[in-house]
């Protein structure tokens, strides 16, 4: 029988009820597939105000790191994906990981969106599973929300003008001025680096078999890269569209189980993040997760500030650097 202390240690293994209902889907969709399946879930549309926390950066790594660790990487992975996009370094560096586990053995399922860098990771998959909700986005660079595109679109355009009509210079001159060379070569390396990415990553492992892998690659890229086809950064892109352009993608509607089973795991995270301190969450079928959790700071000095009620103010939550991976 176990003591007082062994059952506090088991009462705080099992979590919140939001762990134990995660868990039981997650265990679920895995004995369905008989895959491995790891839930990579950003807050971003419950918590906007965390900022680039809520994005793919560097500290993901870590998480899919604690995941991976143990898995029969044998069996693939199913990565269940959510995500704003973020940082290319960091996704390159996400994907170069996840190939040196599974080899190309990964399917990535998009419940409802995979922005940005978010479609570069699933490009890297073998195969993308969408269902009628879903959405991919352009991979276009931005700097500051600003699309590299553009700003070379811009200054081209206004060399056209200032060479065929000299008197258009005062009028280009301010907006251009905003520019350095420096910062033009940026966004030329920046389209190169995630348009290379990209073109890589399918020709390896989505597209490998295919005859006319190089012209299907091609439009692919100029759909998801060129600014001026995409027209806008958060444009959403249905699986229908996603097909249309030469991407593998399978309609979760093919397959009404693991609809429902996939659907099942998407909205306990969204209860997830939408009830609790949680930001962002990676988390495999045996319940090893990694939580970042944001932190309310309370204001108490000089003076205690209180609303109307005369209850404390609370700031909006910010990202707790100290948050560390978790077991649940």
């Amino acid at each position: 029988m176990p003591n007082w202390s062994e059952l506090i240690k088991e009462i705080g293994q099992l979590g919140s009820p939001f762990d134990v209902l995660r868990r039981k889907y997650i265990s679920d969709l895995s004995k369905y597939t008989k895959r491995n399946v790891i839930c990579y879930y950003s807050g971003w549309l419950q918590k906007p105000e965390l900022g680039a926390a809520v994005a793919v950066n560097d500290t993901d790594k870590n998480g899919l790191m604690t995941t991976i660790n143990g898995l029969d990487t044998s069996k693939g992975l199913d990565l269940i994906l959510h995500t704003p996009g973020g940082d290319t370094a960091a996704t390159e560096s996400i994907v170069d990981y996840l190939w040196s586990k599974f080899a190309g053995n990964v399917r990535c399922f998009v419940p409802q969106m995979a922005m940005s860098a978010g479609t570069m990771i699933a490009c890297s998959a073998r195969e993308i599973w969408m269902g009628k909700q879903s959405s991919l986005g352009p991979i276009d660079p931005q700097f500051g929300g600003i699309p590299a595109h553009g700003v070379l679109e811009e200054f081209k355009r206004a060399y056209d003008d200032v060479v065929n009509d000299p008197r258009t210079i005062p009028v280009w001159q301010p907006i251009i001025a905003k520019y350095n060379p420096a910062f033009l070569g940026e966004c030329e390396k920046a389209i190169t680096w995630s348009t290379s990415l990209v073109d890589g990553w399918l020709k390896r492992n989505m597209l490998a078999a295919e005859q006319s892998r190089d012209v299907i690659v091609e439009n692919i890229i100029r759909e998801l890269g060129d600014h001026s086809v995409s027209l806008a950064h958060n444009r959403h892109l249905s699986a229908a569209k996603c097909k249309e352009i030469g991407l593998k993608v399978h309609d979760l509607e093919s397959d009404q189980k693991l609809q429902d089973k996939v659907l099942s795991v998407h909205h306990i995270y969204f209860h997830t993040l939408s009830s609790t301190s949680a930001f962002k969450i990676i988390e495999n079928q045996n319940g090893m997760a990694f939580i970042l959790q944001a932190q309310q700071v309370l204001m108490a000095s000089p003076q205690m500030q209180r609303h109307a009620n005369g209850q404390p103010r609370l700031q909006s939550p910010i990202p707790n650097p100290d948050d560390e991976a978790t077991e649940g």
